[in-house]
């Protein structure tokens, strides 16, 4: 009976929040390096004559790297939890910091992103096994807490753009050196703490999950049932992070376009609709835990759909009240589905986060490629209005089984 009362026992210990915000601050640098590739997009167009293709195959590669590795590391770590991979991922994230700040060419940039993609990749799966450990009974909120995080540093790439890489160009990237060294200095001292969990309560055991029926699921899925609510999650994050792909990396050349607005101008929906995002994801798993994962999970896509539809062909005043109010309702359930996903697999946190967080983000870098050669091809507004519509994808979320909340 060793994972019920692993579960009991981590249940009982409360909500942590020392050990949550530490996490999640890690996770807003760890996140705010990643955002210095797209913020580095303007830049890049002029300092190495980059085409959108071209940047479509950057964030592809760092999108890969990022998440596609994130199941398979989830999945070793699930066996053999690794507390000092943490610091080792930040310190992969740190060369490729600063290979972006002085690469010559496009080749150049895509290996430094590849350093970058998979110091990610090593941190998401151990940092939400410490959300697990340090949640107490509240999952969506520690969820919450630690995605916020990550959403907020996505959210500063286009105010790295105004004030950082537009005045100081390339080179301003050597700054993001010390993005890492913060994270390396925060981790050092959440380690310990997460090994000591590691050595108290160990990780839910198989075997145990198999003789109380749960065949590595939750208790009465079966695991049909199971496949179908991850295969559903999978395309339901795929498709938003084709569309938020769309919004992040290519909104910017779409409206100096359009609206004729300048360079830094331009970067203001954006910001505006990750900024949304962050609050969308912290509100979101509180009422998670209130209302239920599922029903936050539809609310999600069925109320930012018709926002997305509306927002390439409003008149310029229009496009800031509804970037916030679409990326506040389309972030909300980001954080709910990973917590959904680790409730189907209890056993397995860290592949269900890598599943949710990672693979389904690698399939969505498909996006950044077939969105940016469409751009070539068909010109940005109607790539932007084609891509509108994918948020619609997630409509599938219906057919998702009710959860735990949802049950009793």
């Amino acid at each position: 009976m060793a994972t019920a009362s692993t579960r009991a026992t981590v249940l009982q210990t409360g909500t942590l929040y020392v050990i949550l915000f530490a996490i999640s601050a890690v996770h807003l640098l760890n996140d705010t390096m990643q955002a210095v590739v797209s913020a580095l997009f303007p830049v890049f167009e002029k300092s190495l004559n980059l085409s959108y293709g071209q940047m479509g195959w950057i964030a592809f590669t760092l999108n890969m790297t990022s998440s596609v590795m994130q199941p398979v590391v989830g999945y070793f770590s699930d066996k053999r939890p690794m507390p000092w991979m943490l610091p080792v991922g930040m310190g992969l994230s740190l060369l490729g910091m600063a290979g972006l700040a002085y690469a010559p060419n496009f080749l150049s940039v895509i290996l430094a992103v590849i350093f970058i993609g998979l110091g990610s990749a090593i941190f998401h799966p151990e940092g939400s096994r410490v959300v697990y450990f340090a949640a107490g009974g509240r999952r969506g909120l520690a969820q919450s807490i630690y995605q916020v995080g990550g959403n907020a540093g996505s959210s500063l790439a286009p105010l790295m753009t105004i004030f950082i890489f537009l005045p100081l160009g390339q080179p301003g990237a050597i700054w993001g050196t010390l993005l890492a060294a913060a994270a390396i200095a925060i981790l050092l001292r959440v380690v310990p703490w997460y090994k000591g969990q590691l050595e108290l309560y160990g990780k839910p055991a198989k075997k145990s999950a198999a003789k109380a029926g749960t065949v590595n699921g939750a208790a009465g899925q079966s695991r049909s049932i199971i496949v179908l609510a991850m295969t559903i999650l999978i395309l339901l994050v795929f498709s938003r992070s084709w569309y938020f792909s769309g919004i992040s990396n290519f909104y910017n050349f779409f409206a100096e376009q359009k609206y004729g607005l300048s360079v830094k101008a331009a970067q203001v929906p954006i910001f505006i609709f990750m900024a949304a995002g962050v609050l969308g994801t912290f509100f979101g798993g509180v009422l998670a835990d209130k209302f239920g994962r599922k029903r936050m999970i539809l609310f999600s896509i069925g109320g930012a759909s018709p926002f997305a539809v509306l927002l390439p062909h409003l008149p310029l005043g229009w496009i800031y009240p509804v970037s916030f109010v679409l990326g506040f309702i389309l972030l909300s359930g980001f954080s709910v589905s990973v917590v959904y996903a680790q409730e189907l697999i209890p056993n397995n946190v860290g592949m269900a986060s890598g599943l949710i967080t990672g693979l389904a983000f690698g399939m969505g870098a498909l996006g950044a490629i077939i969105l940016g050669h469409a751009a070539e091809a068909w010109g940005l507004q109607k790539m932007m209005t084609y891509s509108s519509v994918l948020p619609l994808i997630g409509l599938l979320a219906f057919l998702l089984p009710p959860d735990r909340r949802e049950a009793y």
